[in-house]
Parts: structure tokens; sequence; C-alpha cells
């Protein structure tokens, strides 16, 4: 692009001369001017990016220094300070915070915002000077015409030069969309804020690569392997944590994806005739035969942390011959180049691709941790336990509403059990539809349960896609509860392995509470298991009430069993209900003799009672409500789930709801 231009304005010579000894190991075309007030802006050149203290980040007094390419970066020591005046400059400029760098951290912060900054800069000046040389899609189509009329008047040759001349300015028009899908995406990378949402860009990453698929790896390494390529996400699918080990990518193998990560280059292929690197996951688990393949490693600084895999290369819907060209191999470069920072961002190796949250060994590696750090203050030791998780008839619900359904599912679920525990708890998807949890500060097994019982009530009282298809109309989770050892030999040798140990008693305790122990077992309960999901159960250790072995009891206490009294249907009517001396109209969710759920534009407080007027068979019928709990639907964030239980029912209106009730009975049988 020529000389990038960065301005700072700030309030001490001293400050600016800091900061642009550090802004120069950035570019060396970089152009650092101290000037001590705004005004001292006035005449020069608008910069690409400019570098301003708080107390002069206000919009009125910069818009007119600063040119629609002009990227502003505030810096300073108080974040908070700077978001205030951030946040006072209307949307479309680019505005953001750069720490002042007074160590390494806030240096390499620093640094890295600046290059994001003058990249900015760089995409939207290169845009600029080409929206100046296109023509509109009218205007081509005109040229079109007036060349067709121009063919019986003028020679050929003439004819040939000028639909070159065309086909450029279509050209043009084609890089010009391009470019505008590449800045949508890069803002998208920079947006994403947990994991889920960055490898949501990956589709968008193989659309514009015109693939027919796409894979990407992170590099990690275990005792066992050493380093290797793990997919996080394998031909267009994301994978879960048991998936991996069928397309891992030795370091050292003949692989395209290791030759790219051993070569630190580009790997373009579109002939695999006796290619020895052509391994057999890329044979068996494809889901189309390869025709080309283009594979680019991911880089942070100077080591290589993922490799982008795209395959097929498309033209016009078609597999093209010619594969992938010299503008893709840069295209996709500069994307896994953003894509690195956005990785080191988020941490990306600890997360599990689909959900965010973590995987099993970072979360057993955190787990040590607190344990160690906790024992060396000698701060609630022993006072942990471990919960395993499992959705009910999940398979049933991947059958019924298929895979992607399922995903989302998994996604949705995520988010309510991370807000669920609390902030010193860990929670990772340990496979599947399983989630571990680790609970601090719970100093017995009822205790631990009853926080437990706290994440399963959650679960079940929020509403997910397609749970009305589900068994019960609801979907649910069960869970199994252990504690930790109790003695300091454990807690001085403590390691991950040992916890995965804990981890099966936990997931013991999870079989019985999904019914698989104790069925058809003799001395078991004769109770059959699609009865008795949804509950916590508890893992007894060995020795106590003398159990001849380890084995798992049912907790008898009631807050554990199902509390739903009466049937629910899931079915929509209009309602009305009184706020501050007005009525709002809403709709049920679900609604039974005991009480409904409704949605609310609002949080109702609990233990409030509500004046309600129901629509019942094309009748308002009145009803007294008590608000038991209002929350915020993690699908639609604008909107709140709020359960209601009725009050004082009077006999004609429990008539009218029951005969309200009956006939959504039969209609449901009836389809």
């Amino acid at each position: 692009m020529g000389e990038e231009k960065v301005t700072l304005l700030f309030r001490t010579a001293a400050g600016a001369t800091l900061l642009k000894a550090l802004s120069l190991s950035v570019s060396p075309y970089l152009s650092c001017r101290t000037l001590e007030d705004p005004a001292g802006l006035a005449g020069l050149p608008a910069p690409d990016v400019l570098l301003v203290d708080p107390l002069f980040a206000d919009f009125a007094a910069l818009s007119p220094h600063i040119a629609p390419r002009t990227a502003v970066l505030v810096t300073g020591r108080d974040e908070v300070a700077a978001r205030r005046s951030i946040d006072g400059w209307p949307p479309g400029h680019y505005v953001d915070f750069a720490p002042y760098p007074v160590d390494q951290a806030t240096r390499e912060r620093y640094v890295r915002e600046l290059r994001l900054a003058l990249e900015h800069a760089r995409l939207k000046s290169e845009v600029e000077r080409l929206s100046s040389q296109m023509v509109s899609r009218e205007r081509v189509n005109e040229v079109y015409s007036e060349l067709r009329e121009l063919k019986s008047f003028i020679s050929d040759n003439v004819v040939k030069e000028l639909e070159k001349r065309v086909a450029l300015q279509v050209r043009y028009l084609w890089f010009q969309r391009r470019k505008q899908k590449i800045e949508g995406l890069l803002r998208k990378i920079y947006m994403a804020g947990d994991v889920s949402s960055l490898l949501d860009t990956v589709g968008e990453i193989k659309d514009l690569m015109q693939a027919g698929g796409i894979s990407f790896y992170i590099l990690d390494e275990n005792e066992t392997l050493g380093k290797y390529l793990k997919p996080l996400v394998w031909s267009d699918g994301f994978l879960s944590h048991h998936e991996f080990s069928k397309f891992v990518a030795l370091l050292d193998s003949p692989d395209f994806a290791s030759q790219a990560v051993r070569r630190r280059e580009e790997v373009n292929v579109r002939d695999f005739t006796g290619d020895k690197r052509l391994a057999k996951r890329y044979v068996e688990f494809m889901k189309e035969p390869l025709r080309s393949l283009l594979a680019v490693p991911v880089t942070h600084e100077k080591d290589v942390v993922g490799v982008f895999e795209v395959y097929n290369k498309l033209h016009d819907g078609a597999i093209s011959p010619e594969g992938f060209s010299r503008e893709d191999e840069q295209v996709l470069r500069g994307l896994s180049e953003h894509i690195s920072l956005a990785m080191t961002k988020l941490s990306l190796i600890q997360y599990d691709a689909l959900t965010g949250l973590l995987r099993p060994d970072p979360f057993f590696e955190k787990a040590v941790a607190k344990i160690q750090q906790r024992s060396k203050r000698r701060q609630e030791i022993n006072a942990y336990a471990m919960v395993m998780g499992d959705v009910d008839w999940f398979k049933q619900y991947n059958d019924r509403n298929g895979h992607e359904a399922g995903n989302r599912l998994l996604r949705a679920l995520a988010a309510v059990l991370r807000s669920a525990i609390r902030e010193d708890d860990l929670v990772c998807r340990y496979g599947g539809e399983e989630f571990l949890f680790f609970l601090s500060g719970v100093l017995t097994i009822e205790e631990a349960c009853v926080l437990t019982d706290r994440i399963r009530k959650t679960v079940e009282d929020q509403y997910f896609e397609n749970e009305e298809f589900q068994p019960r109309n609801n979907l649910t989770m069960s869970f199994g509860v252990t504690l930790l050892p109790r003695h300091d030999d454990f807690f001085a040798s403590v390691n991950r392995y040992e916890l995965k140990k804990v981890a099966n008693e936990a997931d013991v305790a999870l079989a019985e509470a999904k019914g698989k122990r104790f069925y058809g077992q003799k001395g078991g309960a004769d109770i059959e298991p699609s009865l008795i999901k949804n509950r916590v159960c508890a893992y007894q250790k060995p020795g106590l009430e003398k159990a001849r072995s380890a084995e798992t009891r049912p907790s008898g206490r009631d807050v554990f069993k199902e509390k739903r009294r009466t049937e629910r249907h899931y079915v929509s009517t209009l309602l009305l209900y009184q706020e501050n001396s007005h009525f709002k109209v809403t709709k049920t969710i679900n609604i039974s003799l005991g009480g409904m759920r409704i949605y609310s534009d609002a949080k109702l407080p609990a233990n409030k009672d509500l004046d309600l007027f129901v629509i019942l068979e094309n009748r308002a019928t009145p009803l007294k409500g008590e608000v038991v709990y209002s929350q915020r639907d993690i699908q639609t964030p604008s909107e709140f789930h709020t359960g209601i239980r009725i009050k004082d029912l009077s006999a004609a209106d429990r008539k009218a709801l029951e005969s309200f009730l009956a006939a959504v009975s039969k209609k449901e049988s009836a389809g």
C-alpha cells in the first residue's frame, strides 16, 4: 500500500517518545509526530492510524482530521476511562483500546493492536482504490448491449479488444465483492468471543475459497504420540473429543498436512497419482474423493500452531481440473494469519470446538492446580466433588432431529451449564453428550448433591429446541456425584490420572441415575429404566453403611425426585398478565393444572402475585398466579421464560382448565 502513516497525539513528549520507539518496530514505513493538542492536526494529511490519549479522544474534535480508512487507537493506563471515550464515537469507525506499554504483556498487546489497526487501514485503502476503478453492473450490461450493436459495423479485432476491456471490468467487480467478503470475515474472526464463534467462520472460509470441503487442525502433544495435528473440523464436520483419534496426523508421517507443518509452507496438489502423502484418512474418511488439495500452515510468531486444508476447487458448481491457484494460496495464507491471532486470544487448544467448554485434559490440569494452590494455603482441604452429567435420551433426539440439531442442542446446553455453576467451579465436555464438573468447597456428599440438583433443575426448566418431542416432553440430564478422597496422601500426589479415577466413580453413580445399574439385576429395584432418568445419585465408597463393595445408592432426599405433579402440555394460547396496573399480552409455552410457563419481555420477580386472563376455548378465564422463576432465554436473549404457579383455583375455573387440557390431550393423541 505504500507508507502507512501513524500519528501520535499524546499529553507529554516523553510518553509520545516511548510509543514512537515501540511503534517503529511494527513497520519500517512508520511516520510518527508528537503533538501537544488536537489543533496541531490541522493541515496534516489524514493518518492511517491515530494513536491518541483518552483526554484527546473526542470524536467531534478529531473528525475533521481523519479519513474513513483511519483506525483510532486510544491508549493509556486506565482501560475503563479509555472505553468511556470510545463509547462516544458513532458506529462505522474503527476505534479500539491499546494499553500503554509498561511491561512485556502490555507491550505485546500494544504491538498486536497496532498491527490490526494498520491492517484495517490497508484493507480500507485497497477497497477505496479498487472502488474508484470499478463500474456498476448496470454499466457493464450497457456496454455489452452496445457491443452487440457495434459488431455489425466495426471489425472483429476492435470488438475483441473492447470485450477484453469489459471482461477486465467484470473481473474488477468480482475482486471487489471478494474483498468485501474477506473484510466481513475478518470482522467476525476478531469479534469471536469464544471458540464456537471462531470455528463458525470455518464454513465461510470454505465458501470464500470456493472449495468442496475444509478441515482445520491444531498442533497438540501428548506422551504417547508426541506432537501431532488434531482436526477440530474434519471434512466440514465438527468433531467431538472421542472422534479425534481416527483423523490425527503425526508430524513425521507422509501426509499433506504434516508436510505443511514440517516445511512451514503451502502444499498445493491437483494430481494424486502415486502420491505417498495421500494417507489412509484422506481415502477412507473424506466425504468426497480428492481431486485437488491446498494445505496452509497457521503460524503464530515463529511457531506453527495449526493447518488449514481445503479440498476440490469448484468453478460454476463443478470441480475445477486446474485446482487451487496462487491467488487462492495468498488469500488462505492471509486468513490463517488472522486466525492465529484469534486462536492465541482464545487459547483455542484448551477448549472443545463445538461447545466452547474446556476439553478433558486442560480440565484435569486446572483442577489439579486448584487443589495444589489451596492445599498450600491450607484452604478447604478435602472439600471437592466430581460430577458426571449426561443428556437423557440424546440418541433419540439425534435420530429424530438430525445431527446438526444435536450439535445446536449441545451448544445451547453448554451455555446453560456454564451459567449454572459457581465462579470457582469447572465444567468440561467429557465426550459426546457427557459433561464433567469439578465443585470446590463442598464438605459432604449431601452438599454436593444439593449443588448438582440445582444444575439439574436449571436444565429441566430451560426450554430447548424440539424438546417437546422428547420423553416427558422435556430435555433433561442425569448426574452422578462423588467426593474426592479425604486423606493427605491423595492431595500430596494428586495428578490428572488420579482425578480420572475419581471421575470413573462419578460415572458409576451416573449409570445408576440413568437406570442402567440396578434394573434387571438381582437385588435391584424392578423399575423400568425409562422412568428413572433425570435425577442425581451419589457414589457410595467402600466400608460405608456396611456395604460389601463400592456401589451407588439413590439419594433419599425429596429434592432429587421428579417435581412435576401434573401433566404438562406444550400448547400456545393467549394470556394477559397485569404488571404496574397495566395488562400485557403474551402467550404460554406450556400449561398444566398446576401452572404454566410463559414468555415475558422482562424478568419478573420471584414470589410476585399476578392477575391472569388465559384464553381457553375462546373464553377469557381469570386466574391468580405466583411467579416461581423468571430467566432469560438462551436462544432469544430479548425474551424471558417465566414459570407461574396457579393459586386459589375455583371449581368453575378448574373445570374449564381441565376441559381445555382434555381437548389438547385428544389432539395430541390424534396427531
